[in-house]
């Protein structure tokens, strides 16, 4: 295994600096944050553009790739996560078309994993979405396997704000959809498994790597903690409005060794990524180096 860090956070820094900071920290491995260069998605921790992809060339690519080496450091995955299920037809072609561009840069620069969202819209059921995914993802999926590149979804329900509520940006957090998901594609997508997820949908962790492991191509390490206080206030329908909080690791409620031993029991040997979204820890570079830097001393004994 490796321990990186995803980019998204360091915004208003080059790749190059970021590559690094993380190399300097005793990290292995970055997910590069791709959302457009032009801008767009203005949500928390996105929107971050750490490479060119629309104008990724083979060469290009090969000078990336080669600095990262230089630094010590591999790519672990390119990382965009939109909603290519938007109810709103111009948003999700213009998703689509930016994670198709990623996905060739990806084919590019010879990194073989893509990291993204099957996407939801919040007023359809899940079966709705789901019916919509098969017809839009057919074409992205190819273009993936044609390009060298694995799609991996991750799981989480994306239901943290008002205008994300009832139904969720994202489809793919449960089982029964993961085993549609993987009997519709195969082998051709991956997951991207974040276990801060599974806790506040009561999910057991170690039974979803135990069915879905082999199919885990990519790992985010992020924590999440549960507001008591605020649980028994919105209660538990109110999803994680007012009461999920994101930490980094250790700081919450993930069971760190069990996490780490069911991963090993399952085989996974790939990227351990810390993925950041820790109020306690932005507001400046500095704060979030810290965080980084306390999820890796966290992280660090399990990984080898």
């Amino acid at each position: 295994m490796q321990l990186g860090i995803l980019t998204a956070p360091f915004a208003q820094s080059q790749l190059d600096e970021v590559a690094g900071w993380a190399a300097s920290a005793g990290f292995q491995s970055l997910e590069i944050a791709c959302w457009p260069s032009t801008g767009g998605e203005k949500r928390r921790y996105a929107g971050t553009a750490h490479l060119p992809v629309e104008e990724m060339t083979r060469g290009r690519g090969a000078d990336i790739m080669g600095m990262l080496a230089g630094k010590g450091l591999s790519v672990s995955g390119l990382g965009y996560y939109p909603n290519p299920l938007h109810s709103d037809a111009a948003h999700r072609d213009a998703v689509i078309g930016h994670l198709k561009r990623v996905i060739t840069a990806a084919g590019m620069m010879g990194v073989g994993v893509v990291n993204t969202f099957v996407g939801g819209d919040r007023t359809l059921t899940v079966d709705q979405n789901w019916a919509r995914a098969v017809e839009i993802f057919g074409p992205i999926v190819a273009h993936a396997r044609d390009s060298g590149v694995t799609l991996a979804f991750e799981n989480c329900p994306m239901i943290f704000s008002n205008d994300e509520w009832p139904g969720g940006h994202n489809i793919a957090y449960a089982p029964r959809i993961w085993r549609r998901i993987f009997e519709t594609w195969g082998d051709a997508v991956g997951m991207n498994y974040d276990p801060s997820h599974l806790v506040w949908q009561m999910i057991d962790a170690g039974r979803f790597v135990r069915e879905f492991g082999p199919q885990m191509v990519h790992v985010h390490a992020k924590d999440l903690m549960i507001d008591r206080d605020g649980l028994y206030d919105h209660g538990i329908l109110s999803a994680g409005m007012g009461w999920q909080v994101p930490r980094m690791p250790g700081l919450g409620e993930v069971d760190w060794p069990g996490f780490f031993a069911n991963l090993y029991r399952a085989g996974y040997d790939g990227p351990i990524i810390i993925e950041h979204e820790d109020r306690d820890f932005e507001g400046s570079d500095e704060k979030i180096k810290r965080g980084f830097a306390l999820a890796r001393d966290v992280l660090r004994p399990y990984v080898k």
